[in-house]
């Protein structure tokens, strides 16, 4: 009866054309105003967003918030109207930094005369090499070694123009203090500072130095240890007609678990657009098929036939890690599609690594059907005006440079009503490096597919994907809202797709499927622990072979014998490549008992203990390091490390008593009887003294010695959802009623230090309640965050409870423990 409830209560059936037909969908809006709206979710290189209410406000910008432009217009009977991104002004490299094509200069490591600076400084003694300048040629983007203190580099710039009354802008790179003069004049003067790619735009002083013929740029850099990096370079706005000024207007957003949709008033006409990612859990394959849709369908507002053409166009930023890099774009055609390609000339595969980093190799596509379609590859104002004017010429030849943007027209006729498609998509031909080996993605794990199969089966199974999407989004909406009410369904899709593309799907060699995290904007490391812990109700509920995937490379570094510690490592290496752990330090407890944990819960979901099995030895020994070391910490890190290492952390040693009991726990379920209840009666044991330790009168503390204090003992959920019956239920609900008492607005703090929280870990806490009203409780304020945040971001899960801001973080896997409600109902039913 309630399921019917929630139906009628959020449903509204739609009218959806596809190529074989309409059909009827029921879709449950979502009307959160989400912080930003996901449209491309691919992997964590090909990830699209609007940061923005209207889609139209703003460029499309990746979950970095780098600039990924995608722009979208419809033209009406002659009017044209924008309805995706901006029409940005284009910079033009005239003295290209190392990664715009490089250039060479004048250096030295000796300190020069005083006057080095200057433009007449006689500079032929100096040494003469490729720019950048750093420490590892062939990383951060240097070309020539400088591995001593300090570095002075004196680059000659000929223009053939006058720059006086032109905007022109430095671009610089440093690590670490730097100074930049042009023509003598001081430009920048950083002080102790590390930045990449700063935008400087010149003043008018230094712009009337800037003349046609020999100029000079100087720059001096010191190198405070570690890293070093110097790099500079002139980029300049060229000039550009706005000839896609006039706007749509935008009637609603709707972001569903697979699809966002968008609705628009354009004209005569309306439009629906959407934006598909056909992550359905069930098909590893699938998943990994780097192909998402957007789709559109257009209707007469009048009854009355109207011309229509729609234009897409996307620019070679996609495939490269700076907008300035060197590019190539063409077009070609294979059978009944044609294809738009872009990506940089270097293809350096796998040659980077890092947080805020794109991909710059392989190749970005744009496709669709040939007919009634043009496709052009050029300068963005002449693709904008063949479009404006309805040219039909069509230009697929390659282009080497930065304006090689891709465009497709698609001519609708005379119509009261149409539909249809493009497709878009990314091949990065190998994906991740594993202990030294690279891989493919795994929809080519084994080398013998191609993208544009990819794309030709996409275009096949339209239909039926969007079909099952639909229904998909609706369950989901469903399922969620009778578990935890409206607020909680709509932020569950929402996090859905974030969590999914944050991860990159690859096969080990030893035939271990690997579904490896990157840690977007916490520090860049991939197949992190206590990012698969967070993250893993989703995979529980929809699919255990993905969270073994997230969990196979700890096991495999640990029982290769390349980590030899008694508890597992943090991650295997900085994204993408995962050659061994690169964090500066361990969490062993925290990492051994999420590893346990998450082990017991997949032998709950699939209902036996094989996977635990397979890997006994190297838990034991986890296990026998968190019995001797986890009931009273010592000084360490969490996963709340942004809070730092302290000692005696209750929360941390409620996971090492979950991870005691969890062996206990997948003992019994091979049979192994007495191992269970030593184990079993061990962590028993451990919580009767941790209750004892921890106890602060109505609720439990931050650290055994310190009352007073508090924190989120989210840690306690496996006691629930597993019915470990370790700790007595009345912990769990003495804490849930001392919650409710510190809560601020925009939720509960995640401890007594600060008023910041973890969203993620509020989910986890709220699931203790007993009940869905105490529950919902504490998921309101979260959904009042999101829906008001300033900061327009992919969802943060590291937030201030007092105000609308994000403390950190966004775009992390994390937020699939969202579903932790769900997978408690799920393995619980009669909880319900």
């Amino acid at each position: 009866m309630m399921k019917k409830l929630v139906s009628l209560l959020f449903c509204a059936v739609i009218l959806v054309s596809c190529g074989n037909g309409k059909h009827n969908y029921e879709v449950v809006k979502n009307d959160l105003r989400a912080p930003a709206y996901p449209l491309v979710s691919i992997d964590p290189y090909t990830s699209g967003w609007s940061f923005t209410n209207n889609l139209y406000d703003e460029s499309v910008k990746h979950w970095t918030g780098k600039k990924f432009p995608l722009i979208g217009a419809i033209k009406v009977d002659g009017e044209v109207f924008r309805f995706m991104g901006t029409e940005d002004i284009p910079l033009l490299p005239i003295a290209p930094t190392s990664e715009q094509g490089g250039y060479t200069a004048k250096y030295t490591t000796d300190k020069p005369a005083d006057n080095w600076y200057e433009k007449d400084f006689n500079d032929t003694a100096w040494k003469e090499g490729a720019g950048a300048f750093g420490s590892i040629p062939g990383e951060q983007t240097a070309k020539t070694l400088w591995n001593t203190e300090f570095v002075w580099v004196r680059r000659t710039l000929n223009l053939e123009e006058d720059l006086a009354g032109k905007t022109v802008f430095l671009e610089y790179s440093h690590d670490d203090d730097a100074i930049i003069y042009i023509n003598g004049i001081k430009v920048v003067d950083t002080g102790n500072a590390c930045k990449k790619n700063v935008m400087l735009k010149l003043s008018d002083e230094v712009l009337a130095s800037l003349k046609k013929g020999e100029n000079i740029i100087a720059g001096w850099c010191h190198d405070r240890m570690g890293l070093a990096l110097l790099d500079f370079g002139l980029v300049m706005e060229k000039e550009n007609k706005e000839l896609l000024k006039n706007t749509a207007v935008q009637t609603s957003a709707d972001v569903q678990a697979t699809q966002t949709h968008y609705t628009f008033t354009c004209g005569d006409v309306d439009m629906k657009l959407t934006f598909t990612a056909p992550l359905l859990m069930d098909d590893l394959k699938l998943i990994s098929r780097p192909v998402n849709y957007i789709s559109y369908e257009v209707t007469s507002k009048d009854g009355k036939e109207h011309n229509v053409e729609l234009y897409f166009e996307a620019s070679p930023a996609w495939a490269v890690d700076k907008p300035l890099q060197k590019s190539e774009s063409e077009g070609f055609e294979d059978g009944n599609l044609t294809f738009l390609k872009t990506g940089s000339i270097d293809q350096n595969i796998l040659a980077k690594k890092g947080d805020d980093v794109r991909i710059d190799w392989g190749y970005f596509y744009l496709a669709a059907e040939k007919d009634n379609t043009t496709f052009n590859v050029g300068e963005s104002e002449e693709l904008r005006t063949k479009f404006v004017e309805g040219s039909k010429e069509q230009t697929l030849a390659k282009r080497n440079d930065q304006e090689g943007k891709l465009a497709i027209i698609r001519s609708l006729g005379s119509t009261k009503e149409a539909n249809g498609k493009i497709m878009i998509g990314y091949d990065d031909i190998y994906s991740i490096q594993y202990f030294e080996e690279n891989l493919r993605p795994y929809w080519n794990s084994k080398g013998d597919q191609t993208i544009t199969g990819m794309f030709h089966l996409a275009n096949q199974e339209y239909d039926k994907l969007i079909g099952k999407c639909y229904k998909f989004d609706k369950e989901l909406m469903d399922k969620a809202t009778l578990s935890g009410g409206k607020d909680y369904a709509e932020l569950c899709a929402l996090a859905y797709r974030q969590s999914i593309h944050a991860h990159k799907l690859v096969e080990a060699p030893n035939g271990d499927l690997l579904f490896l995290s990157k840690e977007n904007f916490s520090n860049g490391s991939i197949g992190t622990v206590d990012i698969t812990y967070p993250s893993a109700p989703l995979y529980l509920y929809y699919n255990p072979e993905l969270l073994k995937g997230m969990m196979n490379q700890i096991f495999y570094y640990s029982e290769s014998g390349k980590w030899k510690k008694p508890f597992p490592s943090h991650d295997v290496g900085t994204y993408p490549i995962a050659n061994g752990q690169t964090y500066g330090g361990d969490m062993p407890v925290e990492e051994a008992g999420n590893m346990l944990s998450l082990t017991a819960a997949l032998a709950a979901v699939e209902g036996n203990a094989k996977y635990a099995e397979k890997h006994w030895e190297t838990l034991t020994i986890w296990t026998n390091y968190l019995a001797e070391k986890g009931l009273d910490p010592e000084n360490q890190l969490c996963t709340d490390d942004f809070a730092g290492h302290f000692a005696h952390n209750v929360n941390l040693s409620v996971k090492a008593i979950m991870g005691v009991a969890s062996y206990g726990y997948l003992a019994d379920k091979l049979g192994k009887k007495d191992v269970a209840k030593e184990y079993t009666d061990k962590a028993k044991a451990m919580a009767q003294e941790w209750m004892k330790m921890a106890d602060d009168g109505d609720h439990y503390r931050l650290t055994f010695d310190k009352p007073g204090t508090w924190s989120q003992k989210y840690n306690l959920i496996w006691n629930k959802v597993l019915n470990l019956d370790i700790f007595p239920a009345e912990v769990a609900q003495k804490e849930i009623a001392y919650y409710l008492s510190k809560q601020n607005k925009y939720g509960l703090p995640l401890d007594n230090r600060e008023t910041y929280t973890k969203t993620d870990w509020i989910m986890w806490t709220a699931t203790l309640a007993d009940d869905k009203a105490t529950f919902e409780k504490f998921i309101a304020p979260v959904h009042l965050f999101m829906n008001e945040t300033v900061d327009r971001v992919p969802m943060s899960d590291w937030v201030f409870t007092d105000k609308p801001n994000q403390r950190g973080f966004q775009a992390r896997s994390v937020v699939g423990g969202y579903y932790i409600k769900m997978l408690d109902d799920k393995l619980n039913p009669n909880r319900q």
